[in-house]
């Protein structure tokens, strides 16, 4: 099993990044999956692991701005307690539990942790 679903960086300039990634990660196997329209675009094999996105705050790209470290969850009720510990823990929310529409059955949630940093917990399994 893997901790983790995918992992997030922002951009300020979309299409470079595209071509970027697209020579780049091709070398290693991976292929452009996925484009959000002028949102993002997504790199994986067979499943989404790598994505690049404007910030989804609207602010520039920054080391740590549009980053999200994403947690992969046994099921959905891990996530809905995963969100519920962070807040309760001092967290911020950042995206309630619910489904996520560009994959199939999958369903998160999202929270910064005392420092900021965006978490997200993701399940793919049907309700």
């Amino acid at each position: 099993m893997s901790i983790f679903t995918h992992v997030t960086v922002g951009t300020n300039d979309l299409q470079k990044a595209r071509s970027f990634y697209d020579d780049v990660l091709k070398q290693l196997g991976l292929k452009r999956i996925a484009d959000l329209g002028e949102t993002g675009s997504i790199w994986g094999v067979d499943a989404p692991s790598f994505f690049v996105l404007h910030p989804a705050n609207g602010a520039p790209a920054t080391v740590g701005n549009g980053i999200t470290i994403s947690f992969e969850a046994p099921n959905r009720a891990a996530i809905d307690a995963f969100y519920a510990a962070a807040l309760k823990a001092g967290g911020k929310d950042e995206g309630a539990p619910g489904p996520r529409g560009w994959a199939p059955n999958a369903y998160a949630a999202y929270a910064r942790d005392l420092d900021g940093n965006k978490l997200a917990a993701y399940c793919f399994k049907p309700a």
